[in-house]
């Protein structure tokens, strides 16, 4: 998926299609959603940005901070399954609001994509760990993973400058990446903020793999325990959770499962390689007022002991039911049930990427040919 919102100076978003089947409300911030003028009073600059958002991961959420620092109110759209927004012959969908000049494209987040955390559910490795480094066949099935059986152009071939972002004919966007760690990437999610007086420190503990909407509503719940929560999530080093999840898990490295949950608006803090069990000093070097925890099974620590035997001591310990059956097992079994479906569906998306790019290259080379024959 490439990031890209569309925004107007003032009035209605620049929609590219004006079907769809639903439209909902985010009550986030004003009572009831609604929409707050811009600085000075001025009409709220709305920005339109849309995608597929499969398992959303964090350059999902990358993209939508960055459209949303582009205007004051921000409005998704989601595909439907079989949406792309790229014609057959590659023409660009966006072609009427770039015209109008209201078009603004979103950068990137380079190392993550939906095909990679595909390819890992499926080649069930270890590869992606972070103590790990690629195996044979994870780089193998990474320069296959999605490619047509019949030859396709390379970037090289796609751009005069050529690139090696597009190895074994795959194009940029789609191809598998990989994912490296930088304190600014960390710092452009995090909030920064330290708790204050009067707010709530809660402490939650996890895996947190593939963030998702599971996730989502348990961190939910634990923010609505207090008037001023400030939730500090701790994430196990992938060691860790491969001890008591076992297989391939996690899915997502530590590193990515950071920023992950940095994403989520109900979380305040993360603790970057938690111990499995909350000890006494985690919990008097935060000042944990309260810790929760799931209703997915708790696992007991390498020497059989209870994870949570201290806050229960304290008597500061909670569980929560998120009332979300969804889980990260669910998720992959999913993945694995479908396979040939989502390799198909990802065939499909990279022939009609590289239509675009092909016919994206032959519109840069028309001026040069055309100055070619200026006399």
């Amino acid at each position: 998926m490439r990031a890209r919102a569309a925004g107007p100076g003032s009035g209605e978003p620049a929609v590219p299609r004006c079907r769809f089947e639903a439209m909902i409300r985010n009550g986030h911030g004003e009572a009831g959603g609604a929409e707050r003028p811009g600085p000075g009073g001025r009409r709220a600059v709305r920005v339109w940005c849309d995608g597929c958002y499969d398992m959303v991961h964090y350059g999902h959420s990358n993209q939508l901070r960055q459209a949303r620092a582009m205007g004051d109110h921000l409005i998704v759209g989601v595909h439907t399954d079989d949406d792309i927004t790229l014609t057959v012959d590659g023409r660009d969908t966006y072609e009427e609001v770039k015209q109008a000049g209201r078009y603004r494209e979103c950068k990137r987040t380079q190392g993550v994509s939906t095909t990679d955390l595909v390819g890992r559910m499926l080649l069930v490795t270890k590869a992606h760990h972070s103590s790990q480094e690629m195996s044979s066949e994870y780089r193998e099935y990474a320069d296959s993973f999605g490619k047509l059986s019949h030859p396709t152009p390379s970037r090289e071939t796609l751009s005069s400058g050529g690139s090696s972002q597009c190895p074994g004919g795959r194009n940029p966007w789609t191809g598998v990446s990989q994912f490296l760690q930088t304190s600014r990437k960390i710092i452009q999610f995090a909030s920064g903020k330290e708790p204050q007086p009067g707010e709530m420190v809660i402490y939650v503990a996890g895996a947190f793999d593939l963030f998702h909407i599971g996730h989502v509503d348990f961190l939910e719940k634990v923010h609505g325990l207090a008037e001023r929560p400030y939730i500090i999530a701790g994430l196990h080093f992938d060691q860790e959770v491969n001890h008591y999840k076992g297989k391939n898990y996690p899915i997502m490295n530590l590193h990515e499962r950071t920023l992950s949950v940095l994403a989520c608006r109900y979380v305040s803090e993360v603790v970057i390689g938690a111990p499995y069990s909350v000890t006494a000093e985690l919990l008097d070097h935060f000042k944990v007022d309260l810790v929760c925890h799931g209703k997915t099974e708790i696992m007991p620590d390498k020497d059989g002991s209870d994870p949570y035997e201290e806050p229960k001591r304290r008597g500061i310990f909670c569980q929560i039911d998120s009332g979300n059956d969804l889980t990260t097992d669910l998720i992959v079994q999913r993945i694995i049930k479908n396979r040939l479906e989502y390799e198909a569906r990802n065939q499909k998306k990279e022939a009609k990427e590289l239509a675009f790019l092909e016919a994206m290259r032959q519109q840069e080379a028309r001026p040069e040919r055309e100055s070619d024959c200026d006399f």
